[in-house]
Formats: C-alpha cells, sequence, structure tokens
C-alpha cells in the first residue's frame, strides 16, 4: 500500500469538487457540513472570492434548476438558500476575508418587492474583499428608504439586484430616484434581461452579469455622476398610451374574466381539484403581471419567454401547458381594444403554437 500524499487537484477540478460537495451539504439541510466546507475551502488557501462565487453562487444556481425541474419544493428550495446564506457569512467571518477598505463607499441592495437577496448579498461580500465599504441593505428596500440612507452616507455607488422582471417598473423608479440626487446606478441580476437590455432601457448608469463583473467594472474607476433631472418618461414614451396603467389597474378583473370562461375553453379544467383551481388561478395572475410589465417595457420578448417558461415549469409539475394558449385567447378577446396588449400576446401565442406546447 502506498504512504505517499496523494497528488493535489488542478484547482478548477478541486473546485468541482467543493461544489458536489457542497451540494449534498446543502439539499440534505445540512448546515454544519456546509460551513465546515466553507472553513476547510478558506484554510487550505483558496480565495474567499473564489470560495463565494465558484462554489456557494454555483450551488444555489444548482438549488433554481433543481427547483424548475420539479425535484425541490419550495420549501426545500427556501432551506437551501438559507443554508447557503449562511455559508457566505461564515465566509465574511474568517479571517482570510478581513480586509481594510481602501476605496470608496458602495450601497447594494435589492429593489423593492425583491426578496432574492443572495445575489446581492454575494455581491456586497465580494465588494468588502475587493476594499470597498459596503452598505448592504438586503431585500426589498423601499425606494424612499434608500434614498433616505444615501442622503445620509454619501455613497459613491448604488448597486441594484433584481431577479424578478415584474419587479422592473419599481426598478426603474429607484434608478430614476437615485439619479436625482446625482447617485450613479449599476444594475444586476437575472430581471434586467439577456446582456442588460432592460437595465440599458430604464436609465442605469451600467450593468454587469455577475458579482465579479461589477466589482471589475467598478475598480476601473468611480463612476460618472448622472443628469439630476433625468426622468422615468424620459425612458418610455410609449407609456403614453396608458394601457400599462389601465391593465395593471384592472389586472384582477382581467384574472377573474380569463378564469371564469376557461373551462368552457379548456374542457379538462372541469376535473381540476380545488388546488388545481387556486393554482390556475395564481398562473392567470402572473401572466397579467408579466404582460404588465412587457407593456411597461414595450418588450414582447419578455412575455413570450414568460410563456415558454411556464409551460416548461407545468409539464415537469404534470400539468397540461396546452391550457396556456386557450388562456390568451380569452386575455387576447378581454383586451381587443389595446393594441399593444393584443400584440404581445399574439406573439406569445405564436410561439407556443409553432413550439408546439405539449398536450
Amino acid at each position: 500500500m502506498s504512504t505517499s500524499t496523494p497528488p493535489r487537484l488542478p484547482l478548477g477540478d478541486h473546485l468541482d469538487r467543493m461544489v458536489d460537495e457542497m451540494w449534498n451539504a446543502v439539499s440534505a439541510v445540512d448546515e454544519y457540513t456546509a460551513t465546515e466546507l466553507v472553513l476547510r475551502m478558506l484554510d487550505e488557501g483558496i480565495a474567499p472570492e473564489s470560495v463565494l462565487l465558484d462554489v456557494i453562487a454555483r450551488v444555489q444556481g444548482r438549488v433554481g434548476e433543481e427547483w424548475a425541474a420539479d425535484r425541490m419544493t419550495v420549501a426545500q428550495e427556501h432551506a437551501a438558500t438559507a443554508i447557503n446564506d449562511r455559508a457566505v457569512a461564515t465566509v465574511s467571518l474568517h479571517p482570510a476575508a478581513r480586509t481594510t477598505a481602501t476605496r470608496g463607499r458602495i450601497t447594494v441592495a435589492c429593489v423593492d418587492g425583491e426578496w432574492h437577496a443572495l445575489p446581492a448579498r454575494l455581491l456586497a461580500e465580494v465588494l468588502k474583499l475587493r476594499g470597498w465599504q459596503v452598505d448592504y441593505l438586503g431585500a426589498q428596500v423601499p425606494t424612499p428608504h434608500l434614498i433616505a440612507h444615501l442622503h445620509s452616507t454619501r455613497a459613491d455607488t448604488v448597486a441594484l439586484s433584481s431577479s424578478i422582471a415584474t419587479r422592473l417598473p419599481t426598478a426603474h423608479a429607484a434608478i430614476t430616484a437615485c439619479q436625482a440626487i446625482a447617485m450613479p446606478v449599476i444594475a444586476g441580476g437575472a430581471a434586467f434581461g439577456p446582456a442588460g437590455r432592460y437595465a440599458t432601457l430604464l436609465g442605469a448608469d451600467a450593468w454587469a452579469p455577475d458579482a465579479r463583473a461589477a466589482a471589475d467594472h467598478l475598480a476601473q474607476g468611480r463612476m460618472p455622476r448622472p443628469n439630476p433631472d433625468h426622468q422615468q418618461f424620459d425612458d418610455l414614451p410609449h407609456l403614453d398610451d396608458q394601457e400599462y396603467t389601465l391593465v395593471t389597474r384592472n389586472r384582477t378583473m382581467l384574472v377573474q374574466a380569463v378564469y371564469t370562461s376557461l373551462e368552457e375553453a379548456f374542457p379538462p379544467m372541469r376535473s381540476y381539484d380545488d388546488a388545481q383551481r387556486d393554482r390556475t388561478a395564481e398562473d392567470l395572475a402572473h401572466i397579467l403581471e408579466f404582460l404588465a410589465t412587457a407593456l411597461y417595457l414595450d418588450d414582447e420578448d419578455l412575455f413570450t419567454w414568460f410563456l415558454t417558461w411556464t409551460a416548461q415549469i407545468l409539464e415537469a409539475r404534470g400539468v397540461p401547458a396546452r391550457s396556456l394558449p386557450p388562456a390568451l385567447d380569452l386575455l387576447a378577446r378581454e383586451l381587443k381594444d389595446f393594441p399593444r396588449s393584443t400584440r404581445i400576446i399574439t406573439a406569445a401565442h405564436r410561439t407556443l403554437t409553432t413550439a408546439g406546447t405539449p398536450a
């Protein structure tokens, strides 16, 4: 039997193995093993930023994938996310993560209504490691409270995070409010779309796809102060037609109207039990919420993406996605006098039927 020391794995392979071990602990809701693993990596000399982004963030990504595939319940997803959050705290308290603030001051916050706080937390910790003084405000920060904080701290930049696209109108208000006090905003998170298209549309001063890219961007130098006269409607003149306002205001009525007619348009609904009917009403509410957001942005791709994603989620849960086109037909009938709504619904319907929504 050999007594020699086994060869050390290359860092990439070693991190892959750590991701697997971390996933096993997190998915088993084993907080102690997860935090011990984090401490072991740091004691081995793996950089704290790498532990945060190359291990914990990747595990969190897998959590989302498992939920989408219906291999993890909402409760299990919440438990796993809580353990990952504690793992981030473990990194921040380790001696290897102690740094002195030598740059400037940054406020990191989630937009109001955004409860997915882990991406923002990861960014805050990475920025601390890079030498910034960071005020991390967490999830669901109302814009007035954010502005009051900025007035009292004189930060150099605001980093706004949002993972859910339906929070984009709120994000727009927050971006504009920050810029009104000459505070530059860097936006990040899945809500801002591919390549940050919605961050640009909503007037953010910068966008980054992840925490490492955001930190790299901020390291290039202080962001210039924005024009304080920037107004929300300067970015989105199409809102003059009031479709977004009217659909938002009447969303509950529209859900009820579509739900009431759906049983006739989609006969299998007649055999739904109470839980399935409740879920159908929830799905219709989400559809209306995304339609309103697509109207706000005047972007049919967002609504089409959501419907395609919803079809995949429904099928993963054993729910027939073929109920979606009839629901869209009914919604289009209710909004027949709204040209932008009609265009957006038609585009999503076309994509679903062309792709062959499973029967």
